[in-house]
């Protein structure tokens, strides 16, 4: 008898110690979530420091718009279409190249004329 409830004894340690290891590692606050958090930390961090960098240089444009006429100037060339007196206006069409229905001349007088057979 005495050796059974060392065995029991055993036995539930046994069973305390593998309940505390899967609370450690599978559990609602154990190592699995842990690192799933520490991963979440890092995509937010970076989101985090991406929207800095953006505040920068929306803070950079805001001063250029308060202390400079130079950053106005440009808003107005480029949102308002801005061209001042004596300056003269220039537009690059982006568009892709378009093909036309007219056939194009022959670059080579032998090979516009056809045989009759």
């Amino acid at each position: 008898m005495k050796y059974f409830s060392q065995f029991m004894l055993f036995l539930i340690a046994v069973a305390v110690l593998l309940g505390l290891q899967y609370q450690y590692w599978l559990g609602k606050s154990g190592r699995a979530e842990l690192d799933k958090l520490h991963a979440d930390i890092q995509v937010q961090q970076q989101l985090n420091d991406q929207k800095v960098d953006e505040n920068k240089v929306l803070l950079a444009d805001v001063n250029d718009l308060k202390n400079g006429l130079e950053a106005v100037e440009e808003h107005a060339r480029l949102d308002l279409g801005l061209i001042k007196p004596g300056e003269t206006f220039v537009q690059l069409s982006t568009a892709p190249v378009t093909h036309t229905t007219q056939p194009t001349p022959p670059i080579n007088p032998d090979d516009a004329i056809e045989s009759i057979p």
